[in-house]
């Protein structure tokens, strides 16, 4: 007998999460309500994809009495903890979990978490490619894709499970123990959520503390906040680095585990026993160093989990990118355009600028809705990079202020004039680069939506 029959079950925020979490909850015999601040008409998708299970619905705004009547809340990723009905339901004594939590509580599989403040979504994409090409049974998802109640509701498979997580995800996850855990990096972001970047933190270490002595842990040497985690690090601690241990020397040199990326030869070396293994970068096709190091975990998350060398090398030759992330779009008279709608930080913006030579007159289209970002990090590549910069959406002013005494500028009230305005002013070899550097909830549903669009008015040009 399910462990939630009969068990009144509030689900907070009906996104994908929540959908999720209703059905799967629903499914093992809960009495589930699902309350959202939005109303019904803004809610149909989710509605229309309940609409077998019996479901009660309170739309609009939250009600207090239900957040202390529960047995068991739900929270969405979407949601804040700060949410003040929560508190209700805390001195209720009423148990807060997420969906990722509930999922981890039923997955059987070996997990693959992977976090950080970018290259997440890259990483955990190649990684999956690469299960795929060895022939082995892989579902990727989470942040990216699917939910993963989705495959605990599809039924057990047999492989393994690769978990995108954002720092939201992570808030309320306590049972999770994955099998390997990578960390990106970590660069200031969500700031309109986290008071300061230490909280930030903190929510992307509890996949840290998730770990045990047998999980793989896997950091970023190169990112100053990643390899401090070395420090509390409970499991198997393995290394991805784009400088040459042997140069770095000392006992780092000495112990080294991981994988590195060897500039002289363009091939990453991998080193997890006592044989080093190369792979050949010279068919890889993502812009950017900081897409190497997405190649770096993805490639030791793979031959931890017994992912072939010859599959490894096979999905770097003829992988060709993840959709919104500097996506190459079109070529239109001698002008090149790039979607990096997924872009929606200080940093993933620098990433992005730095991942083009420097010959290349670069026209960026960027804001959005601001995060309480601070965008003069910015100032020196937009001087030596920019030739262009169009600035729209709510933070298009505070943009301008921190960057756009840098280059030629201009503020726009819509994305077609942007993308417009921006083919207007480009010339033969110039790239036309959106990369937002905001999230996109102030004109667009999500980043895919925003892209997506940006490359219809582009091929429309």
């Amino acid at each position: 007998m399910s462990k939630f029959k009969g068990k009144r079950v509030l689900v907070v925020g009906f996104g994908i999460s929540g959908v999720a979490a209703a059905k799967y909850l629903s499914k093992q015999g809960a009495k589930v309500m699902v309350t959202d601040t939005r109303q019904r008409n803004e809610l149909l998708e989710s509605i229309r994809a309940c609409e077998d299970l019996k479901i009660e619905y309170e739309l609009g705004k939250h009600h207090e009495k239900s957040f202390q009547t529960s047995e068991l809340i739900v929270l969405s990723p979407g949601v804040p903890l700060s949410l003040k009905q929560l508190d209700f339901a805390r001195e209720a004594n009423v148990p807060i979990v997420s969906e990722i939590e509930l999922a981890a509580q039923a997955i059987q599989e070996p997990l693959i978490a992977i976090t950080g403040t970018n290259g997440k979504t890259t990483t955990s994409i190649l990684m999956g490619e690469m299960f795929k090409a060895d022939q082995k049974p892989v579902f990727v998802g989470g942040n990216v894709g699917k939910p993963l109640l989705d495959y605990v509701m599809e039924g057990p498979h047999g492989g393994h499970v690769i978990a995108e997580l954002s720092s939201f995800q992570l808030e309320l996850q306590d049972k999770m123990v994955p099998a390997v855990a990578i960390f990106t990096n970590l660069e200031e972001d969500h700031l309109d959520r986290y008071l300061t970047m230490d909280a930030y933190i903190a929510a992307k270490k509890r996949l840290l503390k998730s770990c045990d002595r047998n999980s793989y842990v896997i950091l970023n040497h190169d990112d100053p906040v990643v390899s401090s985690f070395a420090q509390e690090n409970p499991g198997k601690l393995i290394w991805f680095t784009r400088k040459n241990p042997i140069k770095v020397g000392g006992e780092f040199a000495e112990k080294f585990c991981g994988a590195y990326y060897n500039q002289p030869t363009k091939q990453v070396m991998v080193k997890l026993t006592g044989r080093e293994e190369s792979y050949d970068l010279t068919l890889f096709k993502l812009y950017g160093d900081h897409n190497k190091e997405n190649l770096l975990a993805a490639i030791l998350g793979a031959r931890l989990m017994g992912v072939s060398e010859k599959a490894i090398q096979q999905v770097i030759n003829t992988f060709r990118g993840v959709p919104h992330r500097l996506e190459f779009v079109r070529k239109k008279d001698g002008v090149f355009f790039f979607n990096d709608s997924k872009g929606t930080n200080v940093m993933s913006v620098k990433r992005s600028l730095c991942s083009f030579p420097i010959a290349h007159s670069l026209i960026l289209i960027a804001g959005g809705k601001d995060k309480n970002m601070d965008f003069t990090p910015l100032q020196d590549l937009v001087r030596a990079r920019v030739k262009i910069l169009i600035l729209l959406g709510e933070a298009k002013e505070k943009i301008n202020r921190a960057i756009g005494d840098y280059t030629e500028t201009f503020l726009v009230g819509t994305f077609e004039e942007a993308v417009l305005l921006a083919f207007q002013k480009s010339r033969q070899t110039d790239i036309i680069l959106l990369s937002p550097g905001c999230s996109s909830f102030d004109m667009f549903r999500n980043y895919e939506e925003r892209g997506d669009y940006f490359k219809k008015l582009v091929s429309q040009l």
